[in-house]
């Protein structure tokens, strides 16, 4: 018997707050319960590419993105197969010849900024979420992280953000708003948002998932 597995969208700004959402929900359900399938695994592989081509390219644009095989993905966990998860460098521009393991679970959760803009993919969800965030907010965020993990200075983040994130959002992620059936204002701080989320989330799971 194939159990029914829920699959979840969670797209919104970069610096919105999804991983914050996405780690409630996975905290609100029993352990190992969800699998998380992260769109920023999924950025084309660029190994034909030259060093200068990769460092071209915009991640923050639909085209960054292998639909083809992240759908191909989801699908199959849907149908209760494993897969193996690309991963991604973002130094290196290009993906890593590992891969991850992701067995079938209950709930699936695809979490990316553009979660929500393919059609195909969309189609699948069982529920779509866009986490909103205000742009300040956002910007902060992105400065704090990207100066630590990625290491790029201030300037740097704030003439990107300027130049690539600030039109791409609002181009390819802001209009996907209006897919979501719920969508989450101030992020993940928005703790009575996500706690009325995470008990909606639970409502879909059949009766015996204790067990």
């Amino acid at each position: 018997m194939k159990d029914k597995i829920t699959i979840i969208g969670i797209a919104g700004g970069t610096g919105s707050g999804k991983t914050t959402v996405v780690k409630k929900i996975v905290e609100s359900l029993p352990p190992h319960y969800v699998a998380v399938v992260p769109l920023d695994s999924y950025y084309n592989d660029t190994t034909e590419l030259t060093d200068e081509e990769r460092k071209a390219i915009n991640f923050d644009h639909p085209d960054a993105f292998d639909w083809k095989l992240l759908i191909k993905q989801v699908n199959e966990l849907r149908e209760g197969r494993a897969v193996e998860q690309p991963t991604y460098s973002y130094i290196l521009s290009n993906r890593l010849p590992e891969t991850i393991h992701v067995e079938p679970k209950p709930v699936i959760i695809v979490e990316g900024i553009m979660a929500l803009s393919n059609r195909r993919l969309r189609e699948m969800m069982d529920l779509k979420i866009f986490v909103d965030c205000d742009p300040d907010e956002r910007l902060i965020r992105n400065i704090q992280r990207d100066t630590i993990d990625r290491g790029r200075t201030v300037s740097m983040v704030v003439e990107r953000y300027l130049e690539v994130l600030k039109p791409m959002h609002e181009q390819f992620i802001e209009p996907t708003k209006r897919y979501a059936d719920i969508i989450i204002p101030q992020g993940g701080e928005n703790v009575k948002g996500i706690s009325i989320l995470c008990k909606y989330i639970e409502g879909l799971m059949p009766e015996d998932k204790g067990e």
